[in-house]
């Protein structure tokens, strides 16, 4: 008796919103890798001619320069939103009333206020919302924090965490870019928000924060050096240093526990891609030495980057279970940021989680929308 073959199952239909190089990026380290799960049929570009050149060099079949007419596309079942920040929020909310799946990329939006309405709004609809945050999807990160999560390393100390990358005029030509109305801020926003993602990824929750930014490297508007502490939810202790202006690009994490201390240093090329390996875990004797690593080679590696991203994202769907990264997870990134700018503008110290009457709960950009 043979059995039937396993019936293949659709593939998850994909318009990409704003066609610039975020977006380049999910094709060729998401989407183009997992053709089994996704088709992407749209692009729309405010641009058409860029929108068509999108579509030209990734064989889509539809760009247009009109975010309604993806809208109003039965065809698609998701939208991926790679446009600059303050478009992010009201273009979720559009694609969720349209009856779309959302994947939005960083920095969600600019309050938590508008976080918040975004999360009202996925609870009524029929369909979810995920942000980005690829930087978890790497073996490395994977392998530490399933260590991390075994509770071998004991209480936690102290951590250190620094992004020192470098951006200068050549970035910032980008009209939006630099600019409050349109950014919605700087180093804290667009590049140090991955790495903190990763921190607290790894290491939990923020209970008080207070810190100071500056602009020192380009002549824009948002911060483009900051330095914080924190207390941790745990009690422990936490330093973040992060600038535009490292004339060597560098990204490091040390993480000291009771009874090990993990590591991960990159530079230049490697600094966006402190997820990957090698991380070194030090045990404090040498006896531990061998459980350690028999943890960290346990630990249930996926695909990186992206394509990890996105297949959570289709098999979460298939599963009816929630997206490894959540919006809860993109509003406790916007609660730490919202205390950053607090804190560097006022000299308080700020608690978290920020409530509804806290002065800054709208937003650190005024008139935002």
């Amino acid at each position: 008796m043979t059995s039937e073959p396993a019936m293949a199952k659709p593939r998850l239909r994909v318009g990409i919103v704003g066609c610039g190089w975020v977006a380049g990026s999910q094709m060729t380290r998401g989407f183009d890798l997992l053709t089994d799960r996704f088709e992407v049929i749209a692009c729309c570009d405010s641009q058409e001619g860029r929108a068509k050149d999108f579509a030209a060099r990734h064989d889509i079949a539809t760009a247009t320069a009109g975010f309604d007419e993806m809208l109003r596309d039965d065809r698609i079942d998701v939208l991926s939103i790679c446009t600059p920040p303050s478009l992010h929020h009201g273009m979720t909310l559009a694609g969720l009333a349209a009856g779309k799946h959302v994947i939005c990329e960083k920095p969600f939006t600019s309050s938590l206020r508008l976080m918040d309405e975004v999360i009202a709004a996925e609870a009524e609809a029929a369909t979810r919302v995920m942000p980005i945050f690829q930087y978890r999807f790497a073996d490395g990160i994977t392998r530490v924090r399933h260590l991390i999560r075994s509770g071998l390393g004991g209480r936690t100390y102290l951590s250190s965490v620094e992004t020192a990358w470098q951006r200068g005029a050549e970035y910032y030509a980008v009209p939006w870019r630099g600019k409050f109305a349109t950014e919605l801020g700087g180093v804290l926003l667009t590049q140090a928000i991955h790495i903190h993602d990763l921190f607290m990824w790894l290491m939990g929750d923020v209970a008080e924060v207070q810190g100071f930014k500056t602009t020192r490297v380009n002549p824009i508007e948002v911060e483009d050096c900051a330095v914080a502490s924190l207390r941790m939810a745990d009690g422990s202790l936490a330093a973040l240093a992060a600038t535009l202006g490292s004339a060597r690009p560098a990204t490091r994490l040390r993480l000291c526990f009771e009874h090990f201390v993990i590591e991960r240093q990159c530079y230049g090329a490697e600094a966006p891609r402190p997820g990957d390996d090698p991380w070194l875990v030090t045990a404090r004797t040498p006896e531990l030495q061998p459980e350690i690593d028999r943890v960290l080679s346990e630990a249930p590696l996926g695909l990186p980057d992206f394509a990890g991203q996105f297949a959570d994202f289709a098999e979460a769907l298939e599963q009816d279970r929630p997206f490894t990264v959540t919006l809860d997870d993109a509003r406790r990134s916007l609660d730490l940021i919202t205390a950053l700018f607090h804190s560097a503008e006022t000299g308080d110290r700020v608690h978290l989680p920020i409530g509804q009457d806290h002065v800054r709960y709208g937003g650190w950009v005024d008139g935002a929308a």
